[in-house]
């Protein structure tokens, strides 16, 4: 199984991923746990602005488990296909939401990023679960009862599979259907929510396009396809599973969903700050920056562009590429590696950042950031470099607003499955009993102080 985040530099590049789940290669070893090449020291100590979030992320497919009315819950089923394993029951966190909080809360934080499932709220077309509505909402009090912000995604890839049974995103009526759905998620809950993401990573395909190998976009296709048959409908589209062809129509309908639920959910709420998610790497020219602008062009620009008109801006980065001539370059010798094999490297968020910040001029929320490796010793130096970092660009005026760790748990990676572990907490797939790593203690140490030390 090959995974089209590391393969967007594969053939030109060995071994890098976008964000999120990484691809199959070295795992690290414990020689690797060294502080990354070049990670600046220079912002611990200083505290963090007042009323700076400290959060954790998830998602709802990745946690909740059975998400059975879901379009990604059907494709993890068709062969031929592109995941390795099905979701299954994940983390369990449907039912156990509230023992998530707790995590979240006992570990020092003051915000939880979490995502409400549009297939649950919306199971049939035009018919709204009053169950489902409560339940998210009693996940947002949750929160304020135990003082976490909450974070709220009104979509996080899955759709429900009626939508993807219609074309998903190229839809025409698309935007109006996502619209009518967060106005929904709005007067039930967002009243009481600290930050509205519209939708996650609506970059990613796009940022993909033309850097994985052929085969991989004909799998993806060929799952596509398989499904459309066995509805007996001519197109099945989804958000992360997508062929080459179906990138314009996609990007086309995601930019104007993004509009159309920014106008619902204000129109409940209108003082309930909304923004998008953004997959934003730390792009870097080696040599002439004419690649490097061209690729930031391309991934980047129609999304800055909306984004100037949003209350902030979400920035979720995993890592830095470095562009060559003739494309992406390979991590440089002796870097320390994900469970990938790409490179590790700490600056990277605080480049990500003021990057998107200098494009938008709006207040950047770092909606996700971590590293897939299962020695947890990398993750505990990472977080804490990462964030002298990010303080130095914060000195230098780029307005942050918070900080959502990817994950609070091991969890569902997409296509695959279980295997990539960037989670604060092991998950034990039978009892669900969720153990915190010493990753955990870390980022929680600096919550409560609000400040990295040395």
């Amino acid at each position: 199984m090959i995974d089209r985040r590391t393969l967007l530099v594969r053939g030109a590049v060995a071994g890098a991923t976008l964000a999120g789940a990484g691809a199959m290669g070295a795992s690290p070893t414990a020689a690797s746990a060294k502080a990354a090449p070049g990670a600046p020291s220079l912002g611990a100590g200083k505290p963090f602005p007042s009323g700076f979030l400290w959060g954790a992320a998830s998602s709802p497919h990745q946690t909740e488990g059975n998400n059975l009315g879901s379009d990604l819950w059907f494709l993890e089923r068709q062969q031929p296909g592109i995941f390795s394993v099905p979701s299954g029951d994940a983390c369990n966190s449907f039912e156990l939401w509230s023992d998530d909080l707790d995590l979240a809360k006992n570990m020092g934080l003051n915000s939880y990023r979490f995502g409400v499932e549009w297939a649950r709220v919306e199971p049939v077309k035009g018919q709204f679960s009053q169950a489902m509505l409560d339940h998210y909402r009693r996940i947002v009090e949750g929160c304020r009862a135990r003082n976490l912000a909450p974070i709220v995604t009104f979509n996080h890839f899955t759709t429900p599979l009626w939508f993807a049974a219609q074309g998903g995103w190229s839809n025409p009526e698309a935007p109006e259907l996502f619209a009518r759905y967060c106005g929904k998620v709005a007067a039930a809950a967002g009243r009481t929510m600290a930050k509205a993401i519209t939708i996650n990573e609506p970059n990613l395909l796009q940022s993909i396009k033309g850097m994985l190998p052929p085969q991989v976009w004909d799998l993806q296709k060929a799952t596509l396809q398989g499904a459309a048959r066995q509805l007996g409908v001519p197109r099945f589209l989804s958000a992360n599973v997508a062929g080459l062809d179906d990138l314009a129509d996609l990007q086309r309908g995601l930019l104007a969903g993004h509009k159309a639920a920014k106008a619902a959910i204000k129109a409940q709420c209108p003082d309930l700050p909304v923004g998008v998610s953004l997959v934003v790497m730390d792009d870097q020219a080696a040599g002439s920056p004419k690649r490097r602008d061209q690729v930031r062009e391309e991934l980047y620009r129609a999304w800055f562009e909306l984004a100037k008109q949003d209350d902030f801006v979400g920035v979720q980065n995993y890592e830095r590429a470095l562009w060559g001539d003739e494309g992406r370059l390979p991590p440089p010798k002796g870097a320390v590696l994900n469970w990938s094999g790409a490179e590790v490297w700490a600056p990277s968020l605080a480049g990500a950042v003021k990057f998107a910040h200098q494009e938008t001029g709006v207040p950047i929320l770092i909606s996700e950031h971590g590293v897939g490796t299962d020695d947890d010793r990398i993750r505990a130096r990472f977080i804490p470099e990462s964030l002298s970092a990010l303080r130095n660009v914060m000195e230098e005026g780029v307005l942050v607003l918070g900080y959502c760790h990817w994950a609070l748990l091991d969890n569902f990676e997409w296509i695959f499955g279980y295997k990539p572990k960037y989670g604060l907490h092991t998950v034990d797939p039978v009892t669900f009993a969720r153990t915190p790593k010493m990753s955990a203690q870390v980022l929680g140490t600096i919550a409560r102080r609000n400040t990295v030390t040395s």
